[in-house]
Formats: C-alpha cells, structure tokens, sequence
C-alpha cells in the first residue's frame, strides 16, 4: 500500500469541500497552480481521476475513497492533538482549518437540541464543521467519505459504520394566535387545511404534507406553500401570521405556552425517529461526539417507535437552502 502525501490528500478534500480550485488554494493558502500540481501527483500516485472537471465538481468513486481516507486522517490527527493537550498542553498547537471534523446534520436538530451537545468540545478546540441537510440526505455524506458522522432518519447502518438510536423528534402544525383566530378558529381540519397557506423550509419540505395525510387520514394532498429556508426564519414568518407551519415541538413549546401560538392538532402530533451514524472507529474524537450527541438526545427527545407516515411521503424535511 502507497503511503499517500498529506498535503496533497488535503488538497484534494479542499477541492471537494471548497467546491474549486480557487477557493481551494485560498484555503489553503497556495497558489491555484500548486493545487492542480498536488491533485495531478495525487492521480498519478492512485493511478485514476480523482475528481470529474464538471460544475459543480465532483469526485469520482476513488475520489470518494480518497477523501475518506483524507477525512479518516484528520481525526487521528485530532485524536493525537487530545492525547497531547492532556499529556504535555504547551506542546498542542492550535488546530488547521483544513483539519475540520465534519458532520452532517438536519436543520431541526441543530436549531434545538443537537448544538448545545457540542457546546463542550467545541470550546476545547474541536475544529467541527456543522453541514445541514434533510434528515433523510445526510446519510449521503456519510457515505461519500464527506463526514465522520450523520444525524439521520434512515435506520439501517452503512458498511463499515455504527449506528445508536436517538429517540423521536415531535412535530406539531402552529399558528399565530391572531391567525388562528381569523382564519381557522376551529383548528386545521380536513376541509380547511386546503385554503391555509403552510410556511414550508423549501422544497425538500414535505414534513408539512406528511402531517396533513397522517392527521386526516388522506392518501395524499396539496397545500399551498410558502418557502423559508431556515428553522428560525420559518418560525419568524409564523409568527408574522403568514400562515400554518409543521415545526418541532421543542422550537415552539414555549411560544406555546405564552399563548402567543397555537396548536391547530392539540391531538395529533408526528414524530420522526432520528440516528446517529458515524465510522466504526477506534477513536477518542468520534466516541465523545458520539456520547454528547446521545446524552444530548436522551435529555430532548423520546424514546419509543415514532408515528407512519402515509407511504410516499416519508419524513423527508430540511434541504440545503
């Protein structure tokens, strides 16, 4: 087995991570004819393309291998950097920002529950990149070698990774109170849900459909949508009485409480059941994420099997904006 160049591993995560050549060589403060160098010799050292010249970029099925192992790289390294802050702090130095450790996760659970369990290692020095993606997508990266770890809805482990349940997340449709009062004054119902405007994150966003069919009971419907692409964005357009929102239960429980929303289904809610899935690794790093994450989620959500959704739908929810 070749022993692979740091620098050019490295190189080649930036292009992919960086989505170019230039904003590659920014990063990593070289020249952009220094990182085609390190790409070619990377290529002839493999002996394949690595990345397709398209727009955007991409990188090949051994491009993808590659950058695993770029990324499997920058957690031994982030593993020995903890080793050395508890064996000898003066001689740690401060962490590259090439030397992200990456994962995946939905934009609910970043909003709610799942960034305050990074608070800790994030303030010893953990370079975490944080990348947003549906629920049922960010198993995605995962698989393509892009992250260590994912928070997902998808129940069923990758090769060569560990999966831990976490429990469900609550969904519940809400409205302004002055809204609710004008428009739905007996809650949503399945003759008037049709004449509601629904707040949605984008169009990956069928959490709101999900709930509709599941609630009353139909085999698929339409709803007139309006798009904000991001959970406190969404929540603000709420609140502004631009219409209905499917939304967590933990983003909206006090809001809730004040009166200044109301729950249209006081009887319904839907819950989608999330997993974290990371590499089946030996390391430190990825065992301390993996305990904030769960301990995290032991405190904020369920435990238990979640709600079925009407078939087709899924809980597919929160795209990239």
């Amino acid at each position: 087995m070749s022993t692979f160049d740091p620098d050019a591993l490295e190189c080649l995560a930036a292009i992919i991570e960086e989505g170019g050549f230039e904003r590659a060589a920014q990063r990593l403060s070289i020249t952009q004819s220094a990182v085609s160098q390190r790409l070619r010799a990377l290529e002839a050292q493999v002996g394949t393309v690595l990345i397709v010249r398209s727009r955007p970029l991409k990188p090949t099925p051994a491009g993808q291998l590659m950058l695993k192992h770029a990324k499997m790289m920058r957690l031994l390294r982030a593993d020995l950097e903890k080793d050395l802050k508890e064996l000898a702090p003066s001689a740690a130095g401060a962490s590259r920002d090439e030397e992200r450790i990456s994962v995946a996760m939905n934009a609910d659970s970043i909003a709610t529950w799942a960034l305050p369990a990074l608070d800790a290692l994030a303030r010893q020095g953990l370079p975490v990149e944080i990348i947003t993606d549906n629920e049922e997508f960010t198993q995605e990266w995962l698989r393509e070698g892009q992250v260590l770890g994912c928070v997902t809805s998808l129940g069923q482990a990758l090769r060569g990774c560990k999966m831990v349940p976490l429990g469900t997340m609550d969904y519940v449709a809400v409205a302004q109170a002055d809204f609710a009062r004008s428009r739905c004054p007996k809650g949503l119902n399945a003759h008037n849900f049709h004449q509601l405007p629904f707040v949605a994150f984008n169009r990956k966003d069928y959490q709101q459909h999900g709930f509709v069919e599941h609630a009353f009971s139909l085999p698929r419907v339409g709803l007139k949508q309006l798009y904000v692409p991001s959970c406190d964005g969404q929540l603000r357009a709420v609140l502004a009485g631009w219409g209905v929102s499917v939304l967590p239960e933990l983003l909206v429980r006090d809001l809730l409480a004040r009166g200044e929303l109301v729950n249209l289904v006081p009887n319904h809610r839907l819950s989608v059941m999330l997993y974290w899935h990371c590499w089946n690794l030996s390391s430190d790093v990825l065992e301390a994420l993996t305990q904030a994450l769960t301990e995290a989620a032991a405190r904020h959500l369920k435990s238990g099997t979640p709600q079925k959704t009407p078939p087709g739908r899924g809980s597919k929810r929160r795209g990239t904006a």
